[in-house]
C-alpha cells in the first residue's frame, strides 16, 4: 500500500468547522424547546390559574379557614 493512497486528515479549522455546527444545532434545539414548554406547560398553567381565580372568593376561604380552627389569632 503506498501512501498516496490515503488522504490526509483536515486540520487547520477543524475546531472552527465542528464549533459553528454544533452551535447552529444547539441553538435549533434550544428554541424547539423553549417553545415546546411554553405551549406545553406554561399556556395551560397561566389558563389554570386564571380559571381558579375566576370565581375564587378569598374571604369565603378566609372564613373556611377560620371555622376550621386553622388561624390561631382571628377567633
Amino acid at each position: 500500500m503506498t501512501s498516496s493512497a490515503l488522504t490526509k486528515p483536515q486540520m487547520r479549522g477543524l475546531l472552527a468547522k465542528h464549533l459553528r455546527f454544533h452551535i447552529v444545532g444547539a441553538f435549533a434545539v434550544s428554541l424547539g424547546v423553549a417553545a415546546f414548554y411554553k405551549f406545553a406547560v406554561v399556556e395551560p398553567r397561566k389558563k389554570a390559574y386564571a380559571d381558579f381565580y375566576r370565581n375564587y372568593d378569598s374571604m369565603k376561604d378566609f372564613e373556611e379557614m377560620k371555622k376550621a380552627g386553622i388561624f390561631q389569632s382571628a377567633k
